[in-house]
């Protein structure tokens, strides 16, 4: 096909897209332990509905919830998807973005057409390829210091550190370097740990955690596709929770079947791994509610064959029942794609005490739903290290009046202080969010 009619069907495509489908549930219906899910709405080409990325206007803030107030911890950041936070109380921020695709992985018209949406949503610059250090040493709230910590990375995204060493899942290894309390440069060459599985990097993220003894690492790596549609020998490994031992590097694959597990965090009062997932598209606008789950080792949670437990997707050739069977049920759904991206668990006592050992999680927001959903920072509460209640707004206001995205909230982290944390990939800020005095 050549570009100009390349050009002219994918003008048609996003047309068609944007004005097809069915009238949307109201968005509390997709949250919560057992969610509406309603009939599947297919459709030829995916619904188009992106919010165009604009920035924050001076002076203008994402709005926090009552009782909180919001200030700007950095800014001028380039793309910063995911935080960590150091012993001494520094903040590490992933300056990332997707690797370039390899030659004939683009997807054809489909994949061309969704490149469209990602450019206007920004998320299709050049990867900085870098983590930075931010230091608030003065205690006001915004960092003073701000270092390159490590450059010439490979779309850098999750970070931990164990002992002396800082572990950083790139997209396609996890590599390793040596780190002494308080520098805020590494000079010293990358170790390689183990490969993670790279290639067309449709979901190039890979989110990082370590075990508490500090013996294992826990690395998210999203599926290839929506369903399956490049072929099952792509998906190899992916979708999956990988469980890495740290002496050895030698790999296995912790639980399966997650189509986009994106934030890790583990949960304080139970001791469990917990994920954010990103479920599949292109069923209309009410499937399929991402969610988070507790993670049972060796647990399968259906993607391609099956959603939120055992509904089956017809579309997935060829059907697999026996997989379908093993699928289990998630813990509680985030929304139909509100691409819920961060997650993180109340801390310290800076916060009031009914949000320790809750969820936040940072919802990067829609693109293919109408209306748009996500597009803001919620909490859920936890009791007894389980989830009890509807969602809480925690940080919103990112789309402006003629709801274009000023920012979109993607990791959350709580500082050395018990504030929290959240990078807008965006607005290009690490925000933070604490009790208004």
């Amino acid at each position: 096909m050549t570009r100009p009619t390349l050009l002219a069907a994918s003008l048609l495509v996003l047309t068609l897209a944007a004005c097809g489908g069915h009238e949307a549930l109201d968005p509390a219906a997709g949250f919560g332990p057992d969610p509406t899910l309603p009939p599947p709405q297919g459709s030829l080409f995916p619904r188009v509905n992106i919010a165009e990325a604009v920035g924050w206007p001076e002076g203008r803030t994402p709005v926090a919830a009552r009782g909180f107030r919001v200030q700007a911890f950095a800014s001028g950041l380039d793309h910063p998807r995911w935080i960590y936070r150091l012993p001494n109380g520094d903040i590490l921020v992933a300056e990332s973005n997707a690797p370039p695709k390899p030659e004939g992985k683009e997807g054809g018209l489909r994949g061309w057409v969704q490149g469209l949406v990602m450019k206007k949503a920004g998320a299709r610059a050049p990867s900085a390829n870098r983590i930075t250090l931010l230091r608030d040493a003065d205690g006001d709230g915004a960092a003073e210091t701000r270092t390159v910590f490590l450059e010439n990375l490979t779309s850098p995204f999750g970070m931990a550190l164990v002992g002396d060493t800082l572990y950083v899942a790139n997209a396609d290894a996890v590599v390793a370097f040596p780190y002494q309390t308080g520098q805020t440069r590494i000079t010293a060459a990358a170790t390689r740990l183990a490969a993670l599985p790279a290639g067309r990097n449709h979901h190039w993220t890979k989110s990082l955690v370590a075990s508490a003894d500090g013996t294992r690492l826990y690395v998210g790596v999203g599926s290839n596709s929506n369903i399956g549609e490049n072929g099952l020998a792509e998906e190899e490994g992916r979708a999956a929770i990988h469980e890495i031992d740290i002496a050895t590097g030698a790999a296995r694959i912790f639980a399966s079947g997650l189509r986009n597990p994106v934030g890790l965090a583990w949960q304080p009062d139970s001791g469990k791994l917990w994920t954010a997932v990103n479920e599949r598209d292109e069923l209309g606008n009410d499937l399929v509610p991402d969610y988070m789950t507790s993670v049972t080792p060796g647990g399968f949670y259906g993607w391609p064959w099956s959603y939120y437990g055992q509904v089956v997707d017809a579309r997935v050739e060829p059907a697999n029942p026996g997989m379908v069977a093993r699928a289990l049920k998630p813990d509680y759904a985030l929304g139909a794609h509100t691409a819920s991206l961060g997650l993180t668990f109340g801390e310290g006592g800076l916060f009031p005490a009914r949000y320790r050992g809750g969820a936040f999680v940072g919802q990067h927001g829609s693109w293919n739903r109408t209306p748009r959903n996500g597009y803001r920072v919620i909490f859920v509460p936890f009791t007894g290290g389980v989830p009890a209640g509807p969602p809480e707004d925690i940080l919103t206001g990112f789309l402006n009046e003629q709801d274009q995205a000023m920012g979109r909230p993607v990791g959350v982290q709580f500082d050395r202080t018990g504030a929290l944390l959240v990078a807008d990939d965006v607005g290009n800020v690490i925000w933070r969010v604490a009790p208004a005095v």
